[in-house]
């Protein structure tokens, strides 16, 4: 069970690193891929500015690299050594892999590289009037 204040529960549901209360995206579903990148400007919560700097998701890049590298190895040892498959078939699984979880990556990378340099501070919450 993911736990708020964890990085690993911001990471995991693309919430706010610093207060975890909200989406940073303005849809969540990522296979919507019209909106895949779009995200709120800040945090409605803790006013959290997502882009750090201008290009700060750029790095993300890196991130979803090693990812994919990941992923196309875990299919390989699947597809390869678990189920059988021949060489060129696992490298067809892979292919269809990589396709079919692009958009979950592509978030997941945005999601682990802010999580990089913002830390959970449930103290950083906007008081509210009234």
């Amino acid at each position: 069970m993911l736990k708020k204040g964890s990085k690993l529960y911001s990471i995991l549901t693309g919430s706010c690193p610093r207060c975890q209360e909200e989406s940073m995206y303005l849809e969540k579903n990522p296979y919507h891929l019209s909106k895949l990148y779009q995200m709120h400007e800040k945090c409605g919560h803790c006013e959290l500015h997502y882009n750090l700097e201008p290009s700060f998701f750029y790095g993300a890049m890196y991130v979803s690299y090693g990812l994919t590298v990941a992923i196309g190895i875990a299919t390989f040892i699947v597809a390869k050594v678990v189920i059988g498959l021949e060489l060129f078939e696992s490298f067809i699984a892979i292919i269809a892999a990589l396709i079919l979880l692009t958009p979950i990556t592509a978030r997941l990378s945005r999601n682990i590289y802010i999580n990089m340099f913002v830390h959970f501070n449930p103290e950083s919450k906007k008081k509210h009037n009234g």
